[in-house]
């Protein structure tokens, strides 16, 4: 299951303990250390792109089916391409802004299931009310990711192997899994 991304000083750490009972993926760092003075020999460790360690993760809850991944815009827009969901075009992140399809005012909720990413010039029209209410017609259905799709979104470069992992964790008819089989990348 994949949990969350750590940096190659983590991973090495893991390695050095002990604590890695398998990688995949290849080889993405060889960090080097001292010399012996018997054999004259380098030491390192190799950092493979996956690494799976023994042990429980400290916080269990995150892996439940009840779960909700933290929402953030950052995640947000990446979850909806970084395109308003009233207008249909694509922004940069400074001129985007969250949504609350039905808004707080009127009862909604700070939820993946009620927010989408929305220009801020569409946002400022639709105010406090609902797109019905505007006038304005919501081009996609927002939802909440699973974990494994939360992993994705927070990713920044990822490489092949590591993205093959993550597929294998998605929902079969997951939007996103949809998307990167396309090879539609995730933008900012």
């Amino acid at each position: 299951m994949p949990l969350e991304w750590i940096g190659y000083q983590d991973a090495a750490r893991l390695i050095s303990l002990d604590q890695v009972c398998y990688s995949l993926g290849r080889v993405v760092y060889r960090i080097h250390g001292g010399i012996n003075a018997m054999t004259g020999n380098q030491s390192f460790i190799d950092v493979n792109a996956i690494i799976a360690s023994y042990g429980r993760h400290p916080h269990p809850h995150l892996f439940s089916q009840s779960y909700t991944p933290p929402l953030s815009n950052h995640a947000l827009f990446r979850r909806d391409q970084s395109l308003c969901l009233y207008c249909g075009e694509q922004f940069p992140n400074a001129l985007l802004s969250r949504d609350h399809v039905k808004p707080l005012s009127q009862g909604g909720h700070d939820a993946w299931s009620n927010v989408v990413t929305a220009c801020k010039r569409c946002n400022n029209y639709k105010a406090g009310r609902t797109p019905e209410q505007a006038g304005m017609q919501l081009l996609a259905i927002p939802f909440t990711p699973t974990h494994a799709e939360y992993v994705y979104l927070q990713g920044r470069k990822i490489l092949a192997d590591q993205m093959n992992f993550l597929l294998a964790h998605f929902p079969r008819n997951s939007l996103l899994r949809k998307r990167a089989e396309q090879g539609q990348l995730l933008t900012a």
